[in-house]
């Protein structure tokens, strides 16, 4: 591939957490498993998939009060009690490694107050799409709605692992869910995703789901329906739970959908094109000792020189 990767950098270094042991430590006993897996998934993509360019979008705000304010129930499972998210202590300490890190390489990192990383993924997949290829490198199924065989852009789906990632553009959305290639968010908002805290439709499970955005295209498609007073299409009982369901729709719609124009200027002029060699190599050699990241710091450094 040469064109454009985007990674989901808080999937990618949560995976990278509870994959790779703590017991994995800097010489002062710090853990930096998510440090070393981090790096290493890179240099595989790199050495893998050759993009031209990269951009590690991330996290600026894991909760966006535009989201909770349309749906309350938004990811308020993972509230801590102090507020925040429920990151792991030994995860958290390791952040600003990850970002001296990657400052230190030169790779491009980017995260918008107010919104996600998926948001920042949206917005760069879209621009990114009108000059090449773009790979979305995600262990999240919110962001398959991104694909677009047209584009193209791909989500690499890292449920089995950055050495067996899933590719995954419209056909594969399709097969897999029976729905149109793009409609993934219309239907998980159906089905709901507990995972993050939403309920979906009482009542539509997978099937359902899927046979609605089948045969209405989108939510809004499914809305202009009952507003029409129409029961074709719907299978039993189901035209009532959508009914029933309005204010939910309504709400989750703002939720599940990616933001994809992100006005913002840590997104303008962004240089994202993949470095050969580092940008602060004596940081660089520092951090590896500090940390003990020789090892995972070089097999990046030699993905990068190719």
């Amino acid at each position: 591939m040469s064109g454009l990767m985007l990674l989901d950098t808080p999937s990618l270094y949560f995976r990278a957490f509870f994959g790779v042991p703590e017991s994995v430590t800097a010489p002062d006993g710090t853990p930096v498993n998510a440090v070393r897996g981090l790096v290493d998934m890179i240099a595989r993509l790199v050495q893998d998939r050759s993009p031209d360019r990269l951009v590690c979008c991330m996290d600026a705000d894991w909760r966006p009060e535009f989201r909770v304010a349309a749906l309350p129930s938004y990811k308020a499972h993972r509230v801590a009690d102090d507020g925040g998210d429920q990151t792991p202590d030994a995860l958290e300490a390791q952040l600003p490694v990850i970002d001296a890190v990657l400052a230190a390489f030169g790779l491009a990192s980017a995260g918008v107050a107010g919104y996600e990383a998926d948001d920042v993924i949206g917005t760069l997949a879209v621009r990114g799409a009108a000059e090449g290829p773009v790979d979305i490198v995600t262990g999240d199924r919110d962001l398959f709605q991104l694909v677009d065989d047209a584009g193209p852009v791909a989500v690499l789906y890292t449920a089995r692992g950055i050495r067996n990632l899933q590719i995954m553009g419209e056909k594969e959305v399709a097969e897999k869910y029976r729905i149109p290639g793009r409609a993934y968010g219309d239907y998980a908002t159906l089905r709901g995703d507990p995972s993050d805290g939403l309920p979906g439709v009482p009542g539509v499970g997978d099937k359902t789901a899927a046979a609605l955005v089948t045969r209405f295209g989108s939510v809004a498609g499914i809305l202009a329906a009952l507003d029409a007073g129409t029961d074709e299409g719907f299978p039993a009982g189901a035209r009532r739970r959508m009914e029933a369901a309005r204010g939910y729709l309504a709400s989750a719609e703002t939720v599940v959908r990616v933001v994809t124009d992100i006005d913002a200027p840590e997104l303008t002029g962004l240089d994202d094109r993949l470095p050969t060699e580092p940008r602060d190599p004596e940081a660089l050699v520092e951090l590896a000792d500090r940390w003990n990241l020789s090892g995972p710091v070089n097999r990046l450094l030699n993905a990068l020189a190719r």
